[in-house]
């Protein structure tokens, strides 16, 4: 009697785990749904894609061979679960500056970074916009992959109207539709890599604002305002599709000057090949942060970093991708403290605004600011 009641037990438990497990899928698959997730290239948008020199095999690949690991993913992963810094985040308030939008305007050559990738411009009387994540969370899981307190200087509502707004890539931290819907009535044109306008699209993106490009294709804006698709070495990837959108970097020349926006990437050749071809710059904007040598191919090492600027031949340069969010391993302020010391070995100008500060384009050679230094002297006394 006693196993028969085990057996009818276990087949009571064996299905109510099945229905748990439908049941969960069946959530997470209405939660997939959400427009948050995109929408994958279709129609013409697809064809032009097929057309690419970058793409094969059903999917967008970098110049060179370039693994996301660089070693057994069980391995990177237990590192990421188990070896993470006691520091990856601040333990109080990071030190920001309510952006002051007056003082921007009033510079004839103006940058606030807002914190990660994203960072505004103005320049030769246009607004320009990169990357930007305002939302508060670069994750579509609710809760997690929150900002930094006191990262969050601005709003999407805060925001002027944008004249060119970059999109390096689609992912979240990149790439966010909450900022987005809420920009799409006050941007003039968004410009991006093969294939992200159909996510635009899907959120509300008229075609006649979206300017989409593949590598080293040219886009004159008018009024002395010229770009260029530049090769940069990432992947992109929405929900649960990965390279079938293109990653990319940009080259914006206008009346006074020539920037280079480089969005994610590792360290490669590119750099030099972009430098040699529509170099030098003004000013290099390039990701600093949330490295691991576990995936050192698709993000560049601090040491890294300097040495593309000098590869794009850049005047001064601007480090991002760091002091907002953790999505790796080390010290949220290693990143700043790593390309600090080798830009001073090498000689190169660097630009270490805090979050929000407006940064005087006209005057960058001042030398960097060490804001986090002083942060950490407080917190560790």
């Amino acid at each position: 009697m006693k196993s028969k009641h085990k057996v009818a037990g276990f087949f009571r438990f064996l299905k109510w785990s099945a229905l748990t497990l439908v049941v969960l899928i069946g959530l997470i698959t209405l939660y997939m749904m959400h427009p948050q997730f995109g929408k994958r290239p279709s129609g013409e948008r697809l064809k032009r894609i097929e057309q690419s020199k970058q793409f094969k095999d059903g999917k967008f690949r970098n110049s060179s061979p370039t693994p996301q690991l660089t070693q057994n993913w069980t391995v990177a992963l237990s590192d990421y679960l188990f070896k993470k810094s006691d520091e990856t985040s601040p333990k109080g308030r990071i030190p920001s500056v309510p952006v002051n939008w007056d003082s921007l305007f009033t510079k004839s050559h103006g940058l606030v970074w807002l914190g990660h990738s994203s960072y505004l411009l103005r320049t030769d009387g246009k607004t320009i916009l990169v990357d930007p994540v305002l939302s508060g969370s670069i994750s579509p899981i609710p809760g997690s992959g929150k900002a930094f307190a006191g990262a969050d200087v601005t709003t999407a509502d805060a925001l002027p109207a944008i004249d060119y707004l970059f999109i390096s890539h689609d992912h979240y931290d990149h790439m966010d539709y909450k900022t987005l819907k809420t920009l799409q009535p006050r941007v003039g044109k968004i410009i991006v890599g093969l294939g992200v306008g159909e996510h635009l699209e899907y959120w509300g993106y008229r075609n006649d604002q979206i300017i989409e490009k593949d590598w080293w294709e040219e886009v004159d804006l008018g009024n002395g305002f010229h770009v260029t698709v530049t090769p940069a070495r990432h992947f992109s990837g929405r929900s649960i599709w990965s390279a079938n959108t293109l990653w990319a970097s940009y080259v914006l020349v206008t009346p006074s000057r020539k920037l280079y926006f480089g969005g994610d990437s590792g360290y490669d050749v590119h750099f030099k090949e972009i430098g040699e071809k529509l170099g030098p710059f003004d000013l290099a904007i390039l990701e600093n942060g949330q490295y691991d040598l576990s995936w050192k191919y698709i993000h560049m090492m601090p040491e890294e970093v300097v040495q593309a600027a000098k590869d794009l031949q850049a005047a001064a340069l601007l480090p991002v991708h760091s002091s907002k969010f953790v999505l790796a391993n080390h010290a949220w302020y290693e990143p700043l403290e790593r390309i600090s010391k080798e830009a001073q070995q090498q000689q190169q100008i660097l630009i270490t605004p805090r979050i929000g500060e407006v940064v005087d384009l006209d005057h960058v050679d001042n030398g960097s600011s060490y804001w986090w230094r002083n942060y950490l002297i407080k917190q560790w006394n």
